[in-house]
């Protein structure tokens, strides 16, 4: 049997993108996403929060989400650093849009029954994406794919807390070892690390300590740098990924930064100050100037120079009847 291909829906033209009959369907659209996702209180242990508190009751040192806050802003910046492309691609609408809207208003009316948040959280991507499939067809579509589904990682799942006991011990040994390799004899038992020598108290690699936290945040940060990168797409995905290895070895020389401290300084200071300041003034910017290194080599170069291109001119001398006689390069 023949197949057809996906019919088009009337979209707008590029020059159309700012008309009121454009917006006004997303108008609507997301005056009903508000009401279902800001107003229908129907999530948390109360059942009295709607599923946008329910996940920012979830950002929380507890879940290790202290950057959840951030995701909004982090998604809103990428789309509107490709704004300006997605509104030159805008084109005829696809039909696809509607069934993946469709989606995800099933995902939502399960979450809904089964008083699941994290469904209705993961069901906002598939209505946004597929509302812009609908209205401005695939280029603009394949733009905003990554911002809009980038969001699922900003939902807290239990199963990656559940990791934290294995980022603990890992943790506790490479801190164990690169201690010894500065000098600094320790004692490892489980993952708790003491001084051999007995020169400070024994220091517990705790949950907060596993890097977990670190991991998150710095999948966040990844993760917008690879979407603004202007590298191929296999590049972006080891860019992306790189995080999990540069957030293990980040957060290792923190703890490792605290035993040497406390060996060859004041460990009280060591265990206290520096050990809530030691993340923000250690571990980001060891990790961020890593993951500059990992773009550049993907890259070639530092990412902000543009190679240099030689351009060659070639002046040819003719005769009288136009046959070359000399050619100069310049």
């Amino acid at each position: 049997m023949p197949t057809h291909p996906a019919q088009s829906v009337p979209g707008p033209r590029a020059e159309d993108f700012g008309q009121w009959r454009v917006w006004l369907p997303w108008v609507v659209s997301i005056t009903l996403i508000g009401w279902f996702y800001l107003i229908v209180e129907r999530y948390g242990g109360g059942r009295d929060q709607s599923a946008i508190e329910w996940l920012r009751s979830a950002w929380n040192s507890e879940n290790d989400f202290e950057h959840g806050p951030l995701f909004p802003l982090v998604v809103l910046g990428m789309i509107c650093f490709r704004f300006r492309e997605m509104r030159a691609t805008a084109g005829r609408g696809n039909s696809i849009g509607l069934w993946v809207v469709f989606a995800g208003i099933l995902f939502y009316v399960a979450a809904y029954r089964t008083l699941q948040p994290r469904v209705a959280i993961g069901a906002l991507p598939f209505l946004l994406w597929g509302g812009v499939l609908h209205l401005w067809g695939w280029r603009v579509a394949r733009l905003a794919a990554f911002p809009l589904f980038f969001f699922w990682l900003a939902i807290p799942v239990p199963q990656v807390q559940q990791a934290t006991v294995g980022l603990q011990i890992l943790s506790a040994k490479m801190a164990h070892h690169g201690a010894d390799l500065l000098g600094v004899e320790t004692v490892l038992d489980g993952t708790r690390i003491a001084s051999a020598g007995g020169k400070w108290e024994a220091l517990e690699i705790a949950k907060g300590c596993s890097g977990i936290r670190s991991l998150m945040a710095l999948l966040m940060i990844s993760g917008a740098w690879a979407y603004v990168a202007r590298i191929a797409l296999w590049k972006k995905a080891v860019l992306f990924l790189a995080a999990f290895p540069l957030a293990v070895i980040g957060n290792v020389l923190r703890v490792v930064s605290i035993f040497v401290i406390a060996e060859h300084g004041d460990s009280h200071w060591a265990r206290t100050t520096w050990h809530d300041w030691s993340g923000l003034l250690l571990f980001y910017p060891f990790s961020l100037f890593l993951l500059l290194c990992t773009h550049s080599l993907l890259e070639g170069g530092l990412p902000w120079r543009k190679p240099t291109v030689k351009v060659v001119r070639r002046t040819v001398i003719a005769d009288a009847d136009g046959e070359p006689v000399e050619t100069r390069s310049s």
